[in-house]
């Protein structure tokens, strides 16, 4: 082969290998450049952050997040700092609305409660709080006992259900939820009521000894009981509430009115003169009754 004809063929082989390599590369950096996907900058927690934390600016970071933004994300600081955390944030973990309380509301026990309803407490002892299991997010019953009023006594000291599927809000000073549902001694409970339940409870714990029933979170079937007294208990009876007394019947009274006894004027006497010569003397006679 002609020793210019190699040089030429090595030339072109050469320059169109480079045109190759560099044809390659820059396709290849437009598609990965088209397919790399878009980041958002969105607010991240810093560090693991229990429920009941209030934010501030050491505790949440600003990162990239790419793929879908999760709903209700929230994209700045100045929307956190301040707010209380309502459930559980994971170091790394972007901050969603969700999971924060209003603005305002600050921390603690106080923002765990929803609109509209209440926290009472409520004093217990090993036995009343079950042994310790009474913890934040379990659920319970309340039965009182005591002597009804208006009840003749005779059946003793009565049971009975208060209030059904109560949440148990906090156990002493500890309100976040334990998933290992293990026992707390406590001296007081709060349980989170609506008002008129709270009303009823507070009067209950005055007047009456309470009870804490432990229940399955998932059983929110209200159970109808009659209660149980002390006298029905080897009888295999259930008690039952003692009737309300009968409304007084009211009968309207007839008004009759007085009558007026008008007294009759006795008629005149009878003058009669009696001439006697000279004399003259007047007699009165009485008139007759049936005149």
């Amino acid at each position: 082969m002609n020793q210019r004809l190699l040089s030429v063929l090595t030339f072109a082989f050469v320059v169109s290998a480079g045109a190759s390599f560099l044809l390659y590369r820059l396709i290849a950096s437009r598609v990965s450049a088209s397919a790399k996907p878009a980041t958002v900058q969105v607010i991240l927690a810093a560090r693991n952050l229990d429920l009941g934390t209030l934010l501030r600016d050491a505790d949440i970071k600003t990162g990239d997040w790419s793929g879908p933004l999760p709903l209700g994300a929230v994209l700045k600081k100045e929307d956190v700092v301040g707010r209380g955390v309502m459930a559980t944030i994971y170091a790394n973990e972007p901050l969603l609305e969700s999971r924060l309380a209003p603005k305002g509301a600050g921390a603690g026990l106080a923002m765990l409660i929803p609109s509209g309803m209440r926290a009472v407490a409520v004093r217990v002892n090993e036995v009343v709080g079950v042994a310790g299991f009474v913890v934040p997010g379990m659920r319970v019953d309340i039965l009182i006992s005591g002597n009804p009023p208006g009840s003749s006594g005779s059946v003793g000291t009565v049971t009975k259900t208060l209030l059904q599927n109560i949440e148990v809000l906090s156990a002493g000073q500890n309100y976040q939820k334990d998933s290992e549902g293990k026992p707390v001694q406590v001296q007081v409970v709060n349980v989170l009521v609506t008002p008129e339940q709270a009303e009823t409870l507070s009067l209950a714990s005055n007047e009456t000894r309470i009870q804490l029933v432990l229940r399955n979170p998932l059983d929110t079937e209200v159970s109808k009981t009659n209660g149980t007294a002390m006298g029905n208990l080897f009888a295999g009876g259930s008690w039952k509430a003692p009737e309300a007394p009968k409304a007084p019947r009211i009968v309207q009274a007839k008004v009759i009115a007085p009558q007026v006894i008008r007294e009759k004027t006795p008629p005149p006497p009878i003058m009669v003169e009696v001439i006697n010569g000279a004399k003259r003397v007047d007699t009165k006679f009485a008139p007759e009754a049936n005149q």
